[in-house]
């Protein structure tokens, strides 16, 4: 996940709020601030006596002219390098990417973040927002996150069969938002084809709703994260993020607060979409449910062959949660 750091020089109260509320990774401040920083929460600080110690950690350089390309090449390429320039014509961000990584780029306003993110495909590694609009900073973070005008293609898929399995460790996913109808997780047994499993914020006589409840699979299932990657069920924890998606494909970044693993009866879904075989493996439980192309969610007890869900396809596999481009089977 990009860094998303916020330039806070001079000090200013009301931007260090700005960024500790939209989600900010970290602000840069005048030396001696950092103490009035953590007095107003829990934020990374980048000064010449924070967290990230500017000449230390962290390298600023300020590009006046093609010989500062060779300086920036030249740094230790372990630590973070924060570049702005006035005139990106003396050394395109290109040249500079294409020589080194750990790059973050001082911008101005969304434009150029999603600019700079997308140079040479992978982007900087971060950006230096300089803008103290509260606004301006809200934006750029969800740009950065990939939320902005997201929207996942969800297509629908046929049921084939339901088969009760045996016992197995399923997780229950608990975020710190609160789901709306229709919002789930996308999981699934192949990285390449995930079911919108549906939150537990359905009214039921068996038990208590809990909207911030996702009973989304077995432990080896994988699950959609930010960043168009996919994580193991099974390697959640407190404070990670997943994707909150409803069934018109908008996406949410959502915070993990628990994870719980447990032994329960499983059973295995099969569907079909687009020539492909889909499966994942779900609680046999009435309150776990998957969702119809209406946004309406259905029991897994309830499940019949020919109904149909919601599910998203991809091309490629990955590789530790990346997108590849490369044939690989899971069945």
């Amino acid at each position: 996940m990009k860094e998303i750091w916020i330039r806070v020089q001079p000090w200013n109260k009301e931007t260090i709020i700005n960024a500790l509320e939209t989600g900010a990774d970290a602000v840069i401040v005048p030396p001696g601030d950092t103490e009035k920083v953590k007095q107003l929460g829990v934020m990374k600080t980048v000064a010449e006596d924070g967290d990230l110690k500017l000449g230390e950690d962290v390298f600023e350089v300020d590009i006046q002219s093609p010989e500062d390309q060779e300086r920036i090449a030249q740094m230790n390429p372990d630590k973070p390098v924060v570049i702005k320039t006035s005139d990106w014509s003396i050394i395109p961000l290109e040249n500079i990417l294409a020589r080194r990584g750990n790059i973050m780029a001082e911008v101005e306003d969304v434009e150029q973040a999603r600019l700079f993110s997308g140079v040479l495909e992978r982007g900087v590694d971060g950006v230096v927002v300089s803008s103290d609009d509260r606004e301006t900073i809200y934006r750029i973070v969800q740009e950065i996150k990939g939320l902005s005008g997201t929207t996942i293609d969800l297509v629908p898929a046929v049921v084939k069969s339901i088969k009760p399995l045996g016992m197995g460790d399923r997780v229950c996913v608990d975020t710190c938002s609160l789901l709306d109808t229709s919002q789930g997780l996308l999981v699934g047994n192949s990285s390449q084809n995930l079911f919108l499993v549906h939150a537990e914020n359905v009214e039921n006589p068996y038990v208590s709703q809990r909207p911030f409840r996702v009973n989304a699979g077995a432990v080896h299932a994988y699950v959609q994260v930010p960043g168009g990657r996919t994580r193991y069920l099974s390697e959640l924890e407190a404070g990670d993020e997943v994707l909150a998606v409803n069934h018109e494909g908008q996406a949410d970044i959502a915070v993990v607060g628990r994870v719980k693993i447990e032994k329960r009866p499983l059973l295995l879904v099969t569907a079909e979409a687009a020539g492909r075989t889909l499966t994942t493996v779900l609680q046999n439980a009435e309150t776990i449910r998957l969702t119809t192309p209406d946004g309406l969610p259905i029991s897994v007890v309830d499940l019949k062959e020919g109904h149909e869900v919601l599910v998203l396809l991809e091309e490629g596999g990955r590789h530790f949660g990346h997108k590849i481009e490369e044939t690989i089977v899971e069945q």
